[in-house]
């Protein structure tokens, strides 16, 4: 059965509680991304994308910039399960019994897909997009010479994205077990969505076939995965649907 239904006042008091616990966590991980953040860099200075590359500091607060960057992305990581949590927490009342706990399972699930995004831009998509950049360096004979804030800000900006468009399946799943999206709207509108996930991928991508095709491949198969999934769910939300309410009777 569905919990009883709160009052306006109870959900924001509800939502401001929720809040209040992701930011708690969210500080206490900033400081623990500090102390995580200088061997990440340091790692990540002596990769083979790097090593060639002399890193520079153009501002006395580039090296202050990076290592807040890092320590922020590292927070928000860590903080994810918990706010996938809270969030959960605030709209489970609102679920069946079945549906509370099938959600519950999309937390690990929504993290390991984002562990997965970056990991496939960072070791397949970044080596092709810096050996891309090098070669148009070298035919135009410039010499490079590279801000280590500009190197990690283009980094992030690339793989970071990857760990968010990741999530897609979930969501569209999560979606679908609310009732807000169905299988058939997301057929529907395929060609529309295909049009965006072009258009997302030639932002993310130099301009060239190979890692456009590289970035927009993956996520046309992510969009087919997720109508799958909702298929599925939406199956499944309808026979839990079902039961419950002939519990009720």
């Amino acid at each position: 059965m569905k919990q009883n239904e709160m009052s306006v006042i109870e959900h924001i008091t509800e939502l401001r509680k929720r809040l209040m616990i992701v930011v708690v966590f969210f500080f206490l991980a900033v400081i623990l991304g500090f102390l995580l953040s200088r061997p990440i860099i340091v790692y990540l200075q002596h990769t083979d994308e790097a090593k060639n590359l002399t890193l520079n500091a153009f501002n006395l607060t580039d090296p202050l910039m990076v290592y807040m960057k890092f320590a922020f992305i590292i927070a928000f990581v860590i903080t994810s399960p918990i706010i996938l949590y809270q969030l959960w927490s605030f709209v489970s009342p609102g679920l069946y019994e079945k549906e509370r706990r099938v959600t519950l399972s999309y937390i690990p699930i929504s993290l390991g897909l984002f562990l997965i995004g970056v990991s496939f831009a960072y070791f397949i998509l970044f080596p092709f997009v810096v050996d891309f950049m090098e070669r148009i360096s070298t035919d135009l004979e410039i010499n490079q010479v590279i801000g280590i804030n500009e190197y990690f800000t283009f980094l992030l900006q690339l793989v970071i994205p990857f760990g968010i468009l990741f999530q897609l399946p979930v969501v569209i799943m999560f979606l679908t077990r609310l009732g807000i999206v169905t299988p058939m709207f997301l057929s529907k509108i395929r060609k529309y969505a295909y049009f965006v996930l072009l258009v997302i991928a030639a932002f993310i991508t130099p301009p060239e076939l190979t890692s456009h095709l590289m970035v927009s491949i993956p996520m046309f198969i992510l969009y087919e995965i997720s109508i799958w999934i909702s298929r599925i769910s939406y199956r499944k939300a309808q026979k839990v649907k079902f039961e419950e309410e002939n519990k009720n009777k």
